[in-house]
Order: structure tokens, then sequence, then C-alpha cells
């Protein structure tokens, strides 16, 4: 029998208590929820009381434009992954709108997956990157009172979000938790990371008209997404099970010049449509 792992799960978020309580609600079900380390990116912002139970800190907001922040916040959170070391085996880090799933025919938990797994000489672990994203044809708006994954079923097979989530031990990661400044990828079967950020159009339109995103450069990054929301309604949708095989080969095998540890997908524009068996997860 495999001894359970301890493990802990941080993110920062500033302004965002919808996808916050999803993130609570999924790794406070799986971790417990005084496993949960929370950052409020600014000592203006509330602490909602649905994180009752978890360990929250309010602290100054990082400075500078979106290149500059993200900087400092994983700085920020990467010293604090190294003092959970002390108490936990595992550090999960993601944004407040990604979640880390085991693929649910396993019909095991997140902890469990996690302590079956062999971390010897390893930096981290990935789960195979899925940007969940509206699809325009046939999917109306996003109702938040309802579970996501049963509103949106098709996912683009993205590098950008086969992270490195999981540490091993303590390295700092890069921005936005893509990469690891030491060590490579290990992508693992049967492990995704699904990215909910492209999953409501009113959502990402609301968001190009705040002026506080819009001076720090989000402009480009939102139009990026809305780029991807037209660019899926004109994309056929593969078959799962042979495409994600073939994702996960080709990002282990495969790096951009400019950037060793970071998977590569060979410019492929993948859309799949998820299993039934993933609706009820989130």
């Amino acid at each position: 029998m495999k001894t359970q792992r301890r493990i802990a799960a941080v993110t920062m978020v500033r302004n965002g208590e919808f996808f916050l309580s999803r993130w609570v609600r999924y790794y406070g079900d799986l971790l417990g929820r005084e496993n949960l380390f929370i950052y409020f990116d600014g000592t203006d912002q509330p602490v909602p009381d649905f994180t009752q139970g978890c360990n929250t800190e309010l602290v100054p907001r990082v400075a500078g434009n979106v290149r500059e922040a993200d900087k400092g916040r994983i700085a920020f959170i990467s010293a604090r992954a190294a003092e959970l070391f002390t108490r936990y085996d595992m550090v999960l880090g993601t944004d407040v709108d990604e979640f880390l799933i085991v693929d649910p025919a396993l019909g095991i938990s997140l902890p469990e997956f996690l302590s079956g797994l062999d971390a010897r000489g390893r930096v981290s672990f990935s789960g195979l990157g899925c940007d969940v994203v509206q699809n325009l044809n046939c999917e109306p708006a996003l109702d938040r009172s309802a579970g996501l994954l049963a509103q949106r079923s098709y996912v683009y097979l993205s590098t950008r979000y086969t992270k490195t989530t999981v540490l091993c031990r303590p390295v700092p990661w890069g921005s936005g938790f893509h990469r690891t400044k030491k060590g490579n990828y290990h992508i693992v079967r049967d492990l995704y990371l699904f990215h909910f950020g492209c999953a409501d159009v009113p959502e990402t339109e609301q968001k190009m008209l705040d002026a506080d995103l819009a001076s720090r450069g989000w402009g480009r990054h939102l139009n990026k997404r809305q780029a991807l929301v037209r660019r899926v309604a004109g994309l056929p949708v593969r078959d799962w099970d042979r495409w994600i095989r073939r994702a996960r080969l080709i990002q282990t095998l495969f790096r951009p010049v400019y950037m060793w540890n970071k998977p590569a997908m060979l410019g492929l524009k993948i859309l799949l449509k998820r299993p039934e068996r993933f609706a009820d997860v989130i």
C-alpha cells in the first residue's frame, strides 16, 4: 500500500472570487482546506468567507506591468512553496482558474494518484494542458451557478497549460508556473491541467473594459483569448484518445529552440471534445 504524501496547494489571486471559490472547493475537498495557501495580491483585497479553514494572507500588491508583476508574484510564491517543503512532500501551484485533474476512468483521487508516482530524481510533474474554450457554434454563456465542465465540452490542446504544476522539491517556478528554473518537464499519463480562462466570452469582454488591467498591459493577452475562441469555432474535432497520446509524446520529445524546458506542439492546432466522464469533475 502506497504511503499518502503530504500535499499542499498554493495560489495568488486578485479580484477573482468566482474561480477562487471553485478552486477552494475542488482542492479543499481533495487535500483538506488546512493544506491550501491563498495569497491575495493587494492589501485592499477582501478575504471571502468561503476561504474559512484555508491559510490566507494579504500581501502588498506586486507592482509593474503584466510581465514584471508575473515575475514578482512567482518569486513570492516560489519562496513560500520552498518554506512549505519543511512540512510537505509536494507543493501544487496553479492560478485560480486551473484545475489538475486525474482521468476519472482510473477511479482514484488526485492525492492517491500523486502519492503513487515515483518522484525519485524528479523536480516536478505536469498534467497535459487542456484549454477549455467556449465553442460559439453550440455553447451559450456560462451559468455560474452550475458545474463548469457540464457546460463546456471542448478543449484546445495547449502547451501553454502543460505547466510544472506539482513540485517535488523546493525549486523556483518560472512566471505563471509554466516551467521550473531547474529541471525538465515530466508529463504524466492520465493527468490533465484544465484551464478555464477562455471558457466564458462575456467575462473576457468585460475584462477588456477594465482600465486597471489595460494599464498593466493585459490587452494583448485578452486579445489572444478572443482570437483563440474564434479559431476554435472553425477547427475540426479530433479523437480524444488518439490525440491525447500523440500530444503527450510530442510535448515530451520536442522543445522550442528558444526555451529548452518548455514543451512544443509543432504548430498543431488540435481541438478535442472531452469525454463525458469529466463532466461532473469541476
